[in-house]
């Protein structure tokens, strides 16, 4: 068993890559221990009441609760990131942690494998 990192720093819609990151933790969580990082413009992922239906994008926000079902407990948010976009208030729409840049860094060491979308 691996330990896998995912890294979403991209903005949920307008491109496949949170989509994609969604559909590797879910289908390798089975095989690897799964942690997902939410960094830079990543954490507008976490954001309640999207619609990106306004936008001709589908919504796959909502299957980011499906973490849980598989067992990937270790989500990070990174605090900057939150702060920076003035997020920091703000529900989030799946459990996760919030941590500093330090935090995320030491556990980066810690992964066997680190994917970033």
């Amino acid at each position: 068993m691996k330990k896998v990192a995912i890294i979403i720093s991209s903005p949920p819609h307008g491109n496949a890559k949170g989509r994609e990151a969604l559909d590797i933790a879910l289908a390798t969580s089975a095989f690897n221990q799964i942690s997902v990082f939410f960094v830079n413009d990543g954490v507008f992922h976490l954001l309640p009441n999207q619609q990106p239906d306004q936008i001709l994008m589908r919504d796959y926000i909502a299957t980011f609760n499906m973490l849980e079902l598989y067992d990937v407990d270790d989500v990070y948010v990174c605090k900057s990131s939150l702060k920076s976009r003035n997020l920091t208030q703000i529900s989030r729409n799946i459990p996760s942690k919030v941590i500093d840049t330090l935090s995320i860094a030491q556990l980066l060491t810690t992964q066997d494998v680190i994917l970033r979308f």
